[in-house]
């Protein structure tokens, strides 16, 4: 049987999940400073600012396997490889600060970086 209690704790809970939720997903949003960086064997190969991409871009990575990486305004994805597994594909896209989609086969990489543009403090 519940009691008035439980009702409030577990109403505490679900506050603090939702907060924690919403915190995360602000400080990981794509904003104005959002770039993708595009790396094979560990070297950057192109970086991309996802806000000032106009119609749909495609960067092709030659490696031990092929990669074709769609870039659109604000997302980026692996669109085709012809490694043996596909797994950076079914990624899909890719468009927050933090994430990151790999091809392991081909050793190729994207991953979203950006500059904070949030205060973090203020020193006087």
């Amino acid at each position: 049987m519940l009691r008035k209690g439980d009702i409030v704790l577990v109403a505490v809970m679900i506050l603090v999940v939702a907060a924690g939720y919403y915190i995360i997903n602000l400080t990981r949003s794509s904003g104005d400073g959002a770039v993708a960086v595009i790396k094979l064997n560990n070297e950057v190969v192109k970086k991309i600012d996802l806000n000032s991409v106009a119609g749909t871009e495609l960067v092709r990575l030659e490696g031990k396997y092929s990669n074709v990486i769609a870039v659109e305004k604000g997302r980026i994805r692996f669109q085709d490889a012809d490694c043996p597994d596909r797994l950076c594909v079914n990624t899909g896209w890719i468009s927050l600060r933090g994430e990151t989609a790999v091809c392991l086969p081909n050793k190729a990489m994207i991953v979203i970086e950006g500059e904070d543009t949030a205060t973090d403090g203020i020193a006087y």
